[in-house]
């Protein structure tokens, strides 16, 4: 038997030049575009990540300064004793000074591991305050409850050894705002175990003049007085909440969106 010729099929296309030429071009268009648009979230990053970390380097300095001046000013909590303003500004302005570091290496190095740790840093600090922020709200009721019975207990420490904090934050306290006591000026008679009550809950402040009569003592209690000095300046704290959780929003962004740029940078100019 004779072998059948092969069918005849029509050549195979190639691609013309120009298709490769024009996908080239494409892939180097959006390399391009990808690369312009991380270079200036990578700068913007920057800038606002050293603004953040000049924040925290001043917001320790005010605390080692406190610290050291001050000793442990503003220390009202005998539960929490080194709940002090000092403390408080030097823990706050490390963490933000960590994580502004953090960002700014990640953005000028362009790193989606420092980036990525950027943003969960931030992320979790947003959620633990959001956090405290609802539980406050909550539990405002409980939490009045318990801050005037450790304040009171607190009192009891007044002008002992070690509590110069403590002494000192109360009597600016009861001074500047012209209070005595943390619901009433008898709270100090339990401390004295007499009718006495400290210098500077005295409406005209001289040596020994808590000795003096009631009448010459500040009648308001300071724990309601404080609370509605911060309720006619609730506006203040809110501004100064909402611009706190706008800046960490703004960095968020800012991390998420270099994080993607970098993805997108390295796919397209693989």
């Amino acid at each position: 038997m004779r072998s059948r010729a092969p069918a005849w099929r029509p050549p195979a296309r190639r691609a013309p030049a120009c298709f490769f030429v024009k996908v080239g071009a494409l892939e180097l268009k959006r390399c391009s575009m990808a690369h312009n648009c991380l270079q200036c979230i990578k700068y913007l990053m920057f800038v606002f990540n050293l603004l953040f970390w000049l924040g925290g380097c001043g917001i320790l300095g005010v605390g080692i300064w406190l610290a050291v001046t001050q000793g442990n000013f503003a220390t009202l909590s005998s539960s929490f004793p080194s709940l002090s303003a000092a403390n408080l500004l030097i823990v706050t302005g490390t963490f933000v000074m960590i994580i502004g570091f953090v960002g700014c290496i990640g953005a000028i190095k362009e790193n989606k591991c420092l980036l990525l740790s950027f943003f969960i840093m931030l992320l979790i600090i947003f959620l633990l305050e959001l956090t405290v922020v609802i539980l406050f709200f909550v539990y405002t009721d409980k939490i009045d409850k318990y801050a005037q019975r450790d304040l009171k207990k607190g009192l009891h420490l007044y002008g002992t050894d070690g509590n110069i904090g403590l002494t000192n934050a109360w009597s600016i306290i009861q001074t500047d705002f012209r209070c005595c006591g943390v619901s009433n000026y008898t709270d100090w008679f339990e401390v004295y175990n007499t009718t006495r009550v400290p210098d500077s809950c005295c409406l005209e402040f001289s040596e020994n003049c808590g000795l003096h009569s009631p009448g010459t003592w500040w009648k308001a209690p300071c724990y309601e007085t404080v609370k509605i000095w911060l309720q006619e300046n609730l506006l203040a704290v809110g501004i100064f909440g909402l611009c706190t959780a706008l800046v960490q929003i703004l960095g968020l962004t800012f991390a998420m969106t270099m994080y993607c740029q970098v993805v997108k940078a390295d796919t397209y100019c693989a």
